[in-house]
């Protein structure tokens, strides 16, 4: 089963990947996707090994954003594709059969297409504005969460799909009614003062559907 709610590690001035995760961890979070862009795997590689043993200690789950073989390496729980990046199939076969790999969406041909490869999860978005990723797509908002969730009911498409870019805790009662499985967020449990709370709070709205 995909956890609900998906913590998508950033680096802050103050703090790094890996302390921002281990505040997560402490905050209660069961599933963290550790998200370094635009670095070589050998600059990676320490900080996901790192990253795996932290985690371990939680007994939470990492998901590796873009580099499969990385996942592999440190036995992470799966892997993550953007949608400039490799397909969820080619993903799939580096990974192997019973990792997690999901896979970035904006539209519902992009949902389709990596259900159609065998993703785990969607991970639908953005559903605002947000600064945490360049080139931006189209904003999809409830409206548009709305239309995809309809038309992945009407072919009776169970793969769970989470809403992810700019959400607020306010925003979750709403998202949750259109079908969504659950959320992915960053900055707002990166810039909390009350993780903990706030990560309950999370859950709590998450799991009212």
């Amino acid at each position: 089963m995909i956890n609900k709610l998906h913590y998508i590690s950033q680096q802050t001035h103050e703090r790094s990947h890996l302390d921002n995760i281990r505040a997560a961890c402490d905050a209660g979070c069961q599933l963290i996707q550790l998200r370094i862009k635009n670095e070589t795997h050998e600059n990676v590689l320490p900080v996901a090994t790192a990253a795996k043993a932290l985690c371990d200690q939680y007994n939470v789950s990492l998901i590796i954003n873009d580099y499969p073989h990385i996942a592999v390496a440190v036995d992470a729980a799966g892997v993550h594709v953007g949608l400039q990046d490799m397909t969820v199939a080619a993903a799939r076969a580096i990974v192997g059969p019973d990792k997690i790999v999901g896979g970035t969406a904006n539209t519902l041909a992009d949902v389709l297409t990596h259900v159609r490869n065998g993703a785990s999860y969607v991970g639908l978005g953005p559903f605002r504005f947000t600064t945490t990723k360049q080139n931006l797509s189209p904003i999809l908002g409830i409206e548009g969460y709305q239309a995809i969730m309809a038309a992945l009911h009407e072919q009776q498409i169970n793969t769970p799909v989470v809403a992810i870019g700019g959400i607020a805790a306010t925003d979750i009662p709403a998202i949750i009614q259109t079908g969504i499985h659950g959320i992915a967020v960053s900055g707002l449990i990166t810039q909390a003062t009350g993780q903990r709370s706030l990560v309950q709070h999370i859950y709590d709205l998450l799991n009212k559907q």
